[in-house]
């Protein structure tokens, strides 16, 4: 297996276009209505060494009658680079198109129309404030009801015109005191503020009234326009990593414009994503619980404007029928209400799938929106307007395919059409494992849970000889290897490989119970789920080669891939890790989520927590380092050195324990690089030597 060989395959699978967003406007003809739907793409160009992003138009013809039918989809029209675009935001009314754009060091504010650019700030040279969020925590980009004012979110400027007290203060302050931020992949965010723009004057303001122990995100107006709704996370009395964490306490308020201040929220909760209705009587959220594992099931509450009373749309589901709603996992679309404003839609994870649902207010009934032939694996909702849905579709073998359709009356399954298919499937076969633990394994707290796992393969293996097999583990530890197109996974395929993804207990998509089950028995109930899904696999498909395992993962996965090299040394020929944690106990004070290594092991966090022999014991007691005398695999490590929620120092210490040993290590550094070792150029760095290290070992 040659260099070039690996990087042309991971060239062709990771260049595959994935949608990132979709707009949808519409126009009434005399017989006709059309639909015009945008949907902006990103795509990988290992030539540039980095990611490119373009939009392209299709118009959708429906009847006037029955405009939920659709009657021809013209063909696209070309794909246009989108350059600098960080926020964007389409008008109620107008269709007037906002746009916070990066060029040449400057954020400009720009407002488009079917006339070209209408008005354009530069945000940068005002200096009312830092840089504008664009990120899925906090960032925004919210039209009022007139269409003369923005909302958004800034960081808070030390150097902006204010308070003389507080200008003299910053003055006398050293400038090495030391400033929290908010963690992994946000670094440099760390005093977020709401900030309006009045277009006609072009002013800017800081809206005033949002408390000095909140920091606001997420921001939307209020009907009338007098007011905004946003999501306050409370950073007293210190920041903790926010990124993929929805267990931070937060409260959704109602912040006037005249400065006055309503929660309209619980205490000690975690909301996040709140969506107005269409008519503008009601305001839906997520909500879970605080600490605990940082991903969990979450439940879907409605807030009556009027009455101000709140109530529980979909609840937190403990243990799902089979085959049923297992509760929602994950974030809410920026549109997703029904026309009617009676219905909302999202996806969701269910056991090894993504799936798609709508919820029904009046009935609390919710119902599966994906079609009955189970083609794909995973579907995103990416936008609804007016009842037309778009999604992104995807499975292992099939690169994500752009579907519409109309929401269907009750009992009513939705007419799906393909707006852009990928532009080519791979030749895999997937399947779906359900497996059920041993009942020595079972969990005394949580009995009679189950688990599964997702098996890729070519289709026509190389040779006649059985097919090596990778076991890839998801990290999280409580998030999902969904049935959807990975790049790695279709590249280690196209290799010739099989890949076997495992969603042990403690994954989402399974309820609520699972996730609690593994609190507690990390490196232990995890480890064991992987080898028993892993000797499953090899008895139910005897290609498979028993003989040439390996094992591959990142952050939780890569604990779970050391330990499965120390616990069963004689299983595996090879692992592959990216930022594992190795050593529980010593990257207790360096993460930025340490309220879960102390939920990990089983003990109650508080902010005021002092370490314990005790609970440090337990932390090495379940870390990897603790089997690193055992192994014998060659282990691959791949580490961020600007990871801040599992320090690089992790790795090197495993690193250090096996060179000791004389074992074989080997260690990729990537200094610009985080957790997630997302880079396009590190990511093709990771491929090619995770697939040369297990040729070599295979």
């Amino acid at each position: 297996m040659e260099s070039r060989q690996v990087t042309g395959v991971y060239g062709e699978v990771s260049s595959q276009p994935s949608p990132l967003s979709a707009r949808v406007s519409e126009e009434q003809l005399p017989e006709l209505r059309t639909y015009t739907v945008t949907a902006e793409w990103s795509q990988a160009d290992l030539v540039r060494g980095s990611r490119l992003r373009y939009s392209q138009q299709w118009t959708i013809i429906a009847d006037s009658n029955d405009h939920k039918s659709i009657r021809t989809v013209l063909p696209p029209g070309p794909c246009v680079p989108v350059s600098g675009e960080s926020l964007s935001g389409l008008s109620p009314v107008r269709g007037l198109r906002a746009v916070v754009r990066e060029t040449s060091g400057h954020q400009l504010l720009e407002i488009w129309d079917c006339h070209g650019l209408r008005k354009c700030l530069n945000l940068t040279a005002l200096n009312i404030h830092g840089r504008v969020y664009d990120d899925a925590q906090f960032g925004c980009l919210s039209w009022s009801e007139c269409e003369n004012k923005l909302l958004y979110v800034a960081e808070k400027s030390r150097d902006a015109e204010g308070d003389a007290y507080e200008r003299e203060a910053a003055c006398r302050k050293d400038r090495n005191v030391y400033c929290e931020d908010w963690g992994e992949a946000l670094t440099n965010k760390s005093l977020p503020a709401i900030y309006v723009v009045n277009l006609q004057s072009g002013c800017v303001v800081e809206l005033q009234g949002v408390p000095p122990s909140v920091s606001p995100g997420q921001a939307l107006w209020a009907p009338g326009s007098q007011s905004v709704f946003f999501v306050g996370w409370y950073h007293e009395p210190f920041r903790l990593g926010l990124k993929f964490c929805s267990n931070r306490r937060s409260a959704l308020f109602k912040l006037y414009l005249d400065g006055n201040l309503e929660c309209l929220s619980g205490d000690n909760l975690s909301v996040s994503c709140p969506r107005l209705s269409p008519d503008g009587s009601t305001l839906i959220y997520l909500q879970g619980r605080v600490f605990g594992p940082h991903s969990q099931c979450l439940s879907l509450q409605q807030l009556d404007l009027e009455s101000g009373k709140t109530c529980t749309l979909l609840d937190v589901v403990n243990r799902p029928q089979t085959g049923e709603f297992a509760g929602v996992y994950e974030a809410l679309a920026s549109r997703c209400w029904s026309a009617d404003s009676q219905r909302v839609v999202f996806s969701s994870a269910r056991r090894n799938w993504k799936d798609l649902f709508i919820v029904d207010r009046r009935s609390n009934k919710v119902t599966s929106l994906s079609d009955s032939l189970q083609v794909y694996g995973s579907w995103k909702l990416l936008t609804v307007h007016k009842d037309l849905i778009v999604v992104s579709c995807t499975s292992p073998n099939t690169p994500p395919t752009l579907r519409v359709g109309f929401l269907p009356s009750a009992g009513e399954a939705v007419t799906w059409q393909t707006l852009q298919p990928p532009i080519t499937t791979f030749d895999f076969e997937w399947t779906v494992l359900d497996v059920t633990p041993p009942p020595q394994e079972d969990n005394t707290l949580y009995s009679g849970l189950d688990f599964g796992a997702i098996l890729v393969k070519p289709s026509r293996p190389r040779n006649e000889t059985k097919t090596p097999l990778v076991v890839f583990i998801h990290g999280g530890p409580h998030s999902q290897s969904p049935a959807e197109w990975n790049s790695t996974i279709a590249g280690l395929a196209k290799l010739g490989l099989a890949v076997l993804m495992v969603n042990y207990r403690g994954s989402t998509g399974f309820g609520q119970d699972s996730i609690l089950s593994l609190i507690g028995q990390i490196g232990s109930q995890d480890v064991k789920d992987v080898q028993t899904a892993v000797l499953a696999a090899l008895q139910r498909d005897i290609t498979l080669d028993p003989n040439r395992l390996a094992v591959i993962g990142g952050s939780h996965g890569g604990f779970l891939s050391c330990h499965l090299v120390g616990q069963y040394p004689e299983f595996y020929r090879a692992c592959a890790a990216r930022n594992p944690v190795i050593n529980a106990a010593t990257l207790l004070g360096t993460s930025d989520i340490v309220d879960w290594r102390y939920t990990s092991v089983g003990v109650q966090y508080s902010y005021d927590q002092i370490p314990t022999a005790e609970a440090l014991a337990a932390m090495l007691e379940k870390s990897p380092i603790t089997h690193a005398p055992q192994i014998k695999a060659p282990v691959l490590l791949m580490l961020g050195g600007r990871d801040r929620r599992v320090s690089p120092h992790q790795g090197l210490e495993l690193y250090k324990a096996l060179k000791s040993r004389a074992s074989p290590v080997r260690l990729l550094w990537f200094p610009e690089d985080g957790h997630s070792l997302s880079r396009l150029d590190t990511q093709t760095d990771c491929f090619l030597n995770t697939a040369l290290w297990l040729y070599e070992h295979l």
